[in-house]
């Protein structure tokens, strides 16, 4: 490989990281210790401990969906629902969506730690982002 070759994909690689810290950085804190939840600030216990969850709720919510489409089992622990009851706020009486970028204190509980990570959040393509009534 030359050396301008070299030179130039080295050039591209700081670039893209340049760009994913820049964005990152943007996205703010809130992720991280996110207590823009009801779950958060009541002290209420999540249905598995706090760094198990940031690291495999993605495989939990795949798990259960498969036991609901697939079995028709509708009575698992951890259902997105049950998730979205528990970390949905309120403003002026009215649910703010978990997947809301803006709320009365930032991004809102799932909006936030997507857009830190980059990941595509679309769930709430289909299912609800409030609590059904």
């Amino acid at each position: 490989m030359s050396y301008r070759i070299k030179r130039g994909v080295l050039s591209l690689m700081l670039l893209v990281m340049a760009l994913a810290i820049t964005g990152i950085s943007q996205a703010g804190p809130q992720w991280k210790e996110n207590t823009n939840s009801n779950a958060a600030t009541s002290g209420g216990q999540c249905v598995r401990e706090t760094e198990w969850m940031r690291k495999n709720h993605m495989a939990l919510l795949k798990h259960d969906r498969d036991i609901t489409v697939h079995e028709g089992i509708r009575t698992v622990d951890g259902s997105l629902s049950e998730c979205i009851a528990c970390h949905v706020n309120t403003e002026n009486g009215s649910h703010v969506p978990v997947n809301a970028m803006q709320g009365p204190d930032g991004a809102q509980f799932c909006a936030g730690c997507h857009a830190y990570t980059g990941v595509k959040l679309d769930c709430f393509q289909c299912h609800s982002p409030v609590p059904a009534e």
